[in-house]
């Protein structure tokens, strides 16, 4: 029987991180072109990617038996980015299996950020998001972000800065 359990990755899942995020993102392919997905598919697939994320990064994954079906990675503030100022906490590359979609794994990956942000002392947790990722934007915004400005396009598409004040 398989079950669902949540964790913190670490570097040991370095190959299941990738091939999820493959998986998660590689459903965008016609929305994005294959252009741009050709170079969405190349930082996927470079350790460096997420190497350098779970280097300053919590992870956190869901596991449906041994494998990874669910990621998020929460970067604490103090790494900034051109759309994340240092003072900012932020998410980034939530994913999720195609097939294990719609059970609510994305919302609790996007919770455990929260909350362990909130733990940990952040005051604010950022989040990028874009035009193509609906089922994505209804999560953050039930969750209480809040967009707060229109992002250069990326990937040829539309993409929104969100942001939720934890204190």
């Amino acid at each position: 029987m398989n079950t669902i359990s949540y964790r913190t990755a670490n570097e040991s899942d370095l190959k299941q991180l990738q091939s999820l995020g493959l998986l998660a993102y590689g459903q965008f392919q016609n929305v994005i072109g294959n252009e741009n997905w050709e170079l969405m598919k190349s930082r996927h697939k470079e350790d460096e990617t997420y190497l350098s994320l779970l280097k300053v990064a919590t992870c956190f994954v869901c596991e449906n038996a041994s494998e990874l079906v669910g990621m998020a990675f929460l970067i604490p503030h103090g790494n900034p980015t051109n759309y994340f100022p240092s003072d900012y906490s932020y998410i980034r590359l939530v994913g999720v299996h195609p097939k294990f979609e719609g059970r609510g794994i994305g919302r609790k990956l996007t919770q455990q950020c929260i909350d362990f942000a909130k733990a940990t002392g952040e005051e604010i947790i950022a989040l990028h998001t874009s035009e193509f990722q609906n089922a994505a934007r209804h999560i953050y915004e039930s969750l209480g972000f809040v967009k707060q400005k229109d992002l250069d396009l990326i990937y040829g598409k539309q993409y929104y800065l969100y942001t939720l004040k934890l204190n």
